[in-house]
C-alpha cells in the first residue's frame, strides 16, 4: 500500500485559536482515536470542538464525549433524515439530554431534499417541533438546509425573532441566502467545500459575506479539504479552510481565527468550556 503523501499544515500563531463547530465525534469513523483526534487538533491550533448530535442516541454519545473530553462541548438534535416518527416521547428525551451542562445548541435540525428518505411534511414537522424545543430551553439553533431554502426559511420565520441566535450549518445558499441568514441575527458555517474546484458560489459568499458573521467547520468526519480530499476529516483539517477564507478575504489567518473564534464562543456561549491545550 502506498504511503500517504505529508502534508504541510498552515501555521496559526501561538496566542489564537480555532473553534471546530460541527464535528460528529460519535461516528464510528473516530472510534477508538477520540483522544488522539483532539490531540492532533490541539497541536494544530484548533482547541475546541462541538459534537453535533443527529439523534437520540447520538445526542446522549456526544454529550458524554464532551464530559469525557476537554474542550469538547456537545448539541442535541435529531437530523431531518432521522425525523421519520419523531414524537412527544423524543422530543422529550431530548430536552433531557439538552439540560446537561456539555450540551449549548439544539441541532442539527431542518430539512434536506437531497437525500432524505423522509417526505417533507414529516420533515417540517419534525424540525418545527425542535424549533419550539430550542426556544423553551432558550438554546441556539444548529441548521441543515440542503436544497430546502424556502421550506427552512418559512418555518425559520414562524420561530422569528431569535433572541439566542443561531447558524447556517456547512452553508450552501448564495450570498442573497447568506443575507436572509444574516437578517435573521444567524452566522453562516464555512466548511472545507470553500477550498474544492468548484466551490466559486461559496468563495462568493466568503468574499461578500463579513468575517464578524462567519463560524468555521469540518462536518467531520465528512468533506476533508483539498489538499487532504479522500481522508477522514478530522478538526485539525481545519487549518486549510481557515487559510483559504483568509486568502478570500485578503487578511491574514490569525485575524479568521480570532473572529471566528470570537462568533462561535459568543453565539455558543463556550466560556466554560475549558480549552484543550497540547
Amino acid at each position: 500500500m502506498a504511503k500517504k503523501k505529508k502534508v504541510e499544515f498552515p501555521q496559526l500563531s501561538g496566542e489564537v485559536s480555532l473553534v471546530d463547530s460541527h464535528c460528529h465525534l460519535d461516528m464510528d469513523d473516530y472510534h477508538g482515536e477520540i483522544g488522539a483526534v483532539l490531540d492532533r487538533a490541539a497541536s494544530l491550533g484548533v482547541r475546541r470542538v462541538v459534537s453535533i448530535g443527529i439523534d437520540i442516541k447520538s445526542s446522549a454519545a456526544a454529550v458524554e464525549i464532551a464530559a469525557r473530553e476537554q474542550g469538547v462541548a456537545a448539541t442535541a438534535g435529531v437530523h431531518p433524515h432521522y425525523v421519520e416518527g419523531l414524537g412527544r416521547a423524543d422530543i422529550a428525551a431530548l430536552a433531557d439530554i439538552a439540560a446537561a451542562p456539555e450540551v449549548v445548541a439544539i441541532g442539527e435540525i431542518g430539512m434536506d431534499m437531497v437525500r432524505s428518505r423522509v417526505d417533507a411534511d414529516t420533515q417540517a414537522r419534525g424540525f418545527a417541533d425542535q424549533m419550539g424545543l430550542a426556544r423553551d430551553l432558550s438554546l441556539p439553533v444548529i441548521i441543515h438546509d440542503r436544497e430546502a431554502h424556502e421550506q427552512v426559511f418559512a418555518i425559520l420565520d414562524r420561530f422569528a425573532p431569535f433572541r439566542y441566535g443561531g447558524v447556517m450549518h456547512c452553508f450552501s445558499g448564495d450570498p442573497e441566502l447568506a443575507r436572509r441568514s444574516i437578517a435573521l441575527g444567524f452566522y453562516i458555517s464555512i466548511p472545507g467545500v470553500v477550498t474544492f474546484p468548484r466551490a466559486g458560489t461559496l468563495v462568493e459568499v466568503v468574499r461578500e459575506m463579513p468575517l464578524e458573521r462567519m463560524l468555521l467547520e469540518t462536518d467531520g468526519p465528512y468533506l476533508s479539504p483539498v489538499p487532504l480530499r479522500g481522508r477522514r476529516n478530522e478538526p485539525g483539517h481545519m487549518l486549510f479552510t481557515a487559510a483559504m477564507v483568509a486568502k478570500i478575504k485578503g487578511v491574514d489567518l490569525a485575524c479568521v481565527a480570532r473572529e471566528t473564534t470570537k462568533n462561535v464562543v459568543d453565539l455558543l456561549r463556550l466560556e466554560n468550556v475549558d480549552e484543550r491545550r497540547p
